[in-house]
């Protein structure tokens, strides 16, 4: 059975096909509480297809990651970084284990920023950022990144207003340099309603195998919940930008969450046109040296 191929939502006459481009935030306000969490964008399938669709992408991901890893190996400067944001059980870890996962892991770098140190806050907030940036031929994941730097002290008002605001163009300027320098920079906030946040927080309690994950604070955020789609919205809107878009990703079917994260990252891949690096030695002349030695 060939891979599920993506299936255009727009209007008739769109030549849309892409999922990146269902996907991609609208320039402009962004109001997350119009965007469905439980749609299906470019998906028209069934949960049993979606999850059989995702075992068939999953080989042209690896594919194209080992030739970005391997460009980098032979003296490429290409790399690529996905930025995972959303409220705490949006899937940001099951994303990195079902999507990242299907790659070879020495081409990955993954990062899981949590509340700074007192040696991070001691710098500016991009410091550790920067620090935890991939290297040539890597692919690179901020499980959180530099937007809990206009979200989450925004919400819980640990900086003025003054301070996180001027974040917003410090932001885009830093994107627009890794861009500039060689990174395709991939945001994907994943989009989750409050109920089935709820739900997915009564499950880690249910389960003994899950209440490690469990953090009463998260009980806490819930009840600001609506701040933070209202911060998230802003960031979305104000750090949007052509070289470095959003894309929102309705993440209440995780399955469809997985699928499309994985379509968005074939798509930049493709972009970047990534092929196997040609050797710098003449291979017959090895092949001759190898037979004779035997």
């Amino acid at each position: 059975m060939p891979p599920e191929q993506p299936q255009d939502s727009r209007p008739a006459g769109s030549t849309v096909t892409r999922v990146s481009d269902l996907l991609r935030a609208e320039v402009g306000p962004v109001d997350l509480t119009t965007i469905d969490t439980r749609a299906t964008p470019g998906f028209g399938g069934s949960k049993a297809r979606g999850k059989a669709a995702l075992e068939q992408l999953s080989p042209r991901l690896a594919d194209l990651q080992e030739r970005l890893y391997a460009e980098g190996h032979t003296g490429g400067a290409r790399r690529l970084l996905l930025v995972l944001q959303g409220m705490d059980t949006s899937g940001k870890g099951g994303t990195v284990s079902h999507v990242v996962g299907q790659v070879d892991p020495q081409g990955v770098t993954i990062k899981s920023f949590k509340a700074p140190t007192n040696e991070e806050l001691a710098h500016d907030f991009l410091w550790r950022i920067k620090a935890a940036l991939p290297g040539p031929g890597m692919l690179g994941v901020f499980d959180r990144s530099h937007y809990e730097d206009v979200v989450v002290v925004r919400v819980r008002d640990l900086v003025d207003r003054r301070t996180w605001s001027r974040r917003y163009g410090t932001i885009n300027r830093f994107e627009e340099r890794l861009v500039a320098e060689g990174t395709t920079v991939v945001k994907c906030f994943l989009h989750i309603s409050k109920e089935e946040s709820r739900a997915r927080l009564l499950r880690r309690l249910d389960r003994p195998d899950k209440r490690w994950k469990f953090n009463p604070e998260d009980i806490d955020m819930r009840a600001r919940w609506d701040e933070f789609m209202v911060a998230y919205g802003d960031a979305i809107e104000r750090c949007n930008t052509e070289v470095a878009p959003w894309y929102v990703i309705p993440a209440d079917r995780k399955w469809y969450r997985n699928w499309a994260v994985m379509n968005i990252l074939i798509e930049h891949l493709q972009a970047m046109k990534v092929q196997w690096p040609q050797p710098d030695f003449d291979v017959e002349e090895q092949r001759q040296r190898l037979l004779a030695g035997d």
